[in-house]
């Protein structure tokens, strides 16, 4: 209890995020991408069934109630209200709030880098974050690889995940030792998320920058989609030493088919008994009146920082964690 009062991270760690920070800066600067700040706290949330905001309340005149307002999970709708309103490439260094996040690699409060650039393809995007990864870690050769969903799930687990069903995949993660897999109740996503994250994601990126691409369209988010041999998802998350730093898209720039994903979204919150917040109708607005064509990232700082520090605890590179603070 004595020491509760210190920080945990080190005034190593400490120096080591205040030169991150300002080599960002630099980076971006230097590539001509604005620093922008939007709101952390807004009347809407992200749909996303796998996260929760947490949620304060703005209490103003006569309304003892108070206005219910959602810490961002991701500042990704106002960025993409001022891509849509003509203000270029941009860039953000934001705090982001997750509820019911705690662990070796998650924390409630985090430091996200989130930047977006019109007119870019997300194949171009993959190439500047290799660069800024590379720029923080100072290995200016740290080599990268790019490889597809379905590639990886069927060369390392002999698994098509676009015809698969889920009673393959519950007999696949059984005999893969996944425990306790035979007894799951899942969907076809949760049991591909399943193998990803027990069988696949720690041989990601060692000693190399691993761009895991193309998305089943389940998996789309806010990516657009496109048709190949298979319809994919434009979609990208990078991967260093089996921990997932990024996730970037080919944005959706369909004003109706983005409200449609996002009702769906809520639909499916719903039947799982979970917050259901307002949908983001100025950003479905601002979609409406022409984003461009925009690619997307968001990169996670501190687990960017852990890689830097070679630590394995999300609480090593944090002034206060939640605990603390």
């Amino acid at each position: 209890m004595t020491a509760e009062w210190r920080p945990s991270a080190s005034r190593k760690a400490l120096l080591a995020r205040a030169a991150m920070l300002a080599a960002l800066r630099d980076f971006f600067a230097g590539a001509g991408v604005l620093e922008v700040e939007t709101p952390i706290a807004s009347r809407c949330a992200g749909s996303d069934p796998a996260l929760d905001s947490l949620v304060t309340r703005w209490h103003w005149g006569s309304d003892s109630a108070g206005q219910p307002l959602y810490l961002h999970t991701s500042p990704e709708f106002p960025m993409k209200r001022l891509v849509a309103a003509g203000v270029g490439p941009i860039y953000q260094i934001c705090k982001v709030f997750r509820d019911g996040e705690r662990g070796r690699l998650h924390h409630p409060e985090f430091s996200l880098l989130e930047w977006y650039r019109p007119g870019w393809d997300y194949q171009r995007l993959m190439d500047e974050v290799a660069a800024v990864v590379r720029v923080v870690l100072g290995r200016p050769d740290l080599p990268t690889e790019r490889v597809t969903y379905r590639r990886l799930f069927s060369e390392r687990l002999g698994i098509d995940p676009w015809t698969a069903g889920c009673d393959d995949l519950r007999v696949r993660a059984a005999a893969l030792g996944i425990p306790d897999a035979a007894a799951l109740d899942l969907d076809r996503d949760g049991w591909l998320d399943l193998l990803l994250t027990h069988c696949l994601q720690g041989q990601l990126g060692c000693g190399r920058l691993t761009f895991l691409c193309d998305y089943p369209p389940s998996q789309a988010a806010l990516a657009r989609l496109r048709q190949d041999e298979v319809e994919v998802a434009e979609r990208f998350e990078l991967y260093l030493e089996g921990v997932e730093l990024a996730n970037g898209f080919q944005e959706l720039t369909d004003a109706a088919a983005q409200r449609a994903r996002l009702q769906s979204d809520l639909e499916t919150r719903c039947l799982q008994g979970r917050v259901t917040p307002p949908i983001d109708t100025a950003f479905l607005a601002a979609l409406a009146a022409g984003m461009p064509e925009t690619s997307g990232v968001a990169l996670g700082l501190d687990r960017l920082l852990m890689a830097v520090l070679n630590v394995r605890q999300i609480d090593a590179v944090l002034a206060f964690p939640v605990e603390r603070a």
